[in-house]
Order: structure tokens, then sequence, then C-alpha cells
């Protein structure tokens, strides 16, 4: 079953006559240590609210969102998703040529083909186990003429991850709109590699974020983005509708953004095992797997023998599904990607793997 947004799992479930929490997802890159407890918490002490509208302002939740990224409220615009204010910010800045960053998540390119962009790819080398090449980058920006650049950071699929450094000498030379989709980079140290801080010191820089990965919230479509002042984010502030935000999804987004305590337990939780995946991959001669800044990781399968595809059906019977990475321009079928998810989960994918070897 093929997705170029990882497993549905309400028609796998129904494909494989499971419920859908007996499947193992490796596929969708959501936070695996649960939801907010302070935000459920206030989630469900306001269930009765949904006979009000929501504050048109979204004043609590911005106010939560400004001390979670330290930003300014000014700055903020909230979106129903991050992939809505994508299309927003695309539609907005309206590029006639745009340099997008690949292999990476299909929406950009989606997106400026609606509006007739020429999108122009500059791709993360696999020779270079995709580590990027700032200076070909901006030697390109020299060359060709474009409206705007188009980075994930961390990207994915690669988990390539471009320092606040390489993207503030590439604005210093570009000197146009640069959109920078951080959905994750919270799986990061963000203090120090979000552009956030970029947003301040430059006219024409969008960060966008969503809660999904992260703060495991997919079902409550919140997300923001961080804009500098000026242009962009004024005709951004004109297409939100009023109330655009639900109020169960701003009552939990002002709660959770503030919960400490979970935070912290995530990060801690999540570094452990990531190692314990990572590593635990790794010991698989067959495989090449790339170094990763983000919560998944991207697999070479190097045995001639099979490919991505062969993997992914011998999981999916078993209701273990992994991310086939054909789909991602670049890439082709020996490419496979997995999310941090339980321990326990873990050691049943690396198990299955195994086993999946001695059928070869």
């Amino acid at each position: 079953m093929k997705s170029n947004h990882g497993a549905n799992l309400h028609q796998l479930s129904e494909t494989l006559g499971m419920n859908q929490d007996a499947i193992i997802d490796f596929s969708s890159n959501i936070n695996p240590f649960g939801l907010s407890p302070r935000g459920l918490e206030k989630l469900k002490n306001n269930l009765n609210l949904a006979s009000i509208y929501p504050d048109p302002e979204y004043t609590e939740l911005k106010n939560s969102i400004a001390k979670y990224c330290n930003c300014n409220t000014q700055n903020i615009v909230l979106g129903s998703g991050a992939t809505e204010l994508i299309s927003s910010t695309i539609k907005v800045i309206n590029p006639k040529k745009a340099l997008l960053l690949s292999p990476a998540y299909s929406e950009y390119e989606k997106e400026l083909n609606k509006i007739g962009t020429k999108i122009t790819k500059f791709f993360y080398k696999k020779e270079l186990d995709f580590k990027i090449e700032i200076e070909e980058i901006i030697k390109l920006t020299q060359i060709e003429n474009f409206d705007l650049i188009v980075i994930c950071n961390p990207n994915n699929p690669t988990g390539t991850l471009i320092s606040i450094q390489d993207i503030e000498n590439l604005y210093k030379v570009f000197q146009k709109p640069i959109m920078i989709d951080e959905t994750y980079i919270e799986f990061t140290d963000s203090s120090k590699t979000s552009a956030i801080n970029l947003v301040q010191k430059y006219d024409k820089i969008v960060v966008i974020r969503g809660t999904s990965k992260f703060f495991s919230t997919p079902g409550i479509r919140l997300g923001y983005a961080i804009i500098s002042k000026g242009e962009i984010l004024d005709l951004m502030n004109l297409i939100p509708n009023l109330w655009n935000i639900n109020i169960f999804a701003a009552i939990m987004g002002a709660a959770m953004f503030d919960d400490l305590e979970y935070i912290n337990m995530c990060h801690s939780k999540f570094l452990k095992n990531f190692t314990i995946l990572y590593e635990g991959l790794k010991k698989f001669k067959d495989f090449k797997v790339y170094d990763s800044k983000s919560n998944f990781i991207l697999c070479e399968i190097q045995n001639p023998n099979y490919n991505a595809n062969d993997l992914y059906d011998f999981l999916f019977i078993k209701g273990i599904i992994i991310r086939k990475a054909e789909s991602f321009d670049g890439l082709n079928d020996k490419f496979f990607r997995v999310c941090v998810l339980s321990e326990e989960n873990i050691n049943l994918l690396l198990s299955e793997i195994q086993n999946f070897m001695l059928t070869f």
C-alpha cells in the first residue's frame, strides 16, 4: 500500500484485520511518548467550552507559543497544521522561480506546482552521506534568479540538519524569502538549531512548525509560523478565516507548550531510544545507516538480493509498518525510513528484520 505521507492506519487496520492500536507504525515520525499531561488535563476540564466561540485573537495560545519559542506574539501566524501554512506561505510569496532542497516533503513541490512556479531542485548527495553543500547553494542563487528557497530542517527523509550559521550566510547573499520548515527541529537542541532567531534579524524569513510530530497531536491540526515583520507577515495575517483554530486545539496547545516536565521527559527518552534504534540498525551488514538529526533514520539496503519493498511486505503482515522511501526524489527502492518508537517496539522491529534476513 503506497502512501506519500506514511501509513494510513484506517486503511491498514482493514487490510490487516487488526485494531489500529495493534499496528506498530514506524512510518509516521510521531513522538511515541504520549500526549502532554497538562494539555490533556486542560482539554478534559474544558470540554463544555464546545458551546462557545474561541478567542478570535488566540491570545493565550500565542503567548504560550511566544514563550516556548522565545519570539514576539506579533510574529506568530496560526494555521490548521504546518501543511496549511506551507501552502499559504507559497501563495503569498507567489514565486516565479523557487529553489527546493531535495529529497523532501512532497507538499512543497505540490504547492509550488499549483501556482505554476518553475522549480529547481538541489539534491542532497548520497555520495556525501546527504550532507549539505551550502557554498554550492549560494553559488547557484547567484546564477539563477530565484524568488524563494524552501528548506526542511532537519530534512525529511535524510535527517540532515543545516546549521543556523549556514542559513544566515545563505540569506545574506540571497536577500529574498527563505521558508524553513522546522517540523522536526524539536528533536534536536532547538535553542541552538532553530532559525527563529533569524526572524528578528532579517526581513524575509518564514519559520514553520507544527504540533503533530513532537507533541504527538496530529488530530488537533495545529501549526504556527514565525515570520519576519514586513509584507509577508502582513499578507499572511490577511489569510486566516475568523476562528480558524478550533477551541480544543487552542486550549490544549496553550497548555502543552508550557508543560516543561513533559517536554524534558520527551527529550530524555527520545535520545535513549534513538541510540537503541540507530545502533541496532547499524549492526546489520546489509544496511547503510545514515546519520540523522531527527526522530527518524534513513537506511539503504546494500544486498542485491532484496529491496525495501520486500522488507516492507515481510514486516507488513506482522503489523509493523516502515516507510518505503522511493517516492522521495532521488531515492530508489533500496531506501527505507523508520522513526523512533518505544524501546519494546524498536527491539521487535530489529528482531523481525533479523528474521527477514534469514530468508536470504
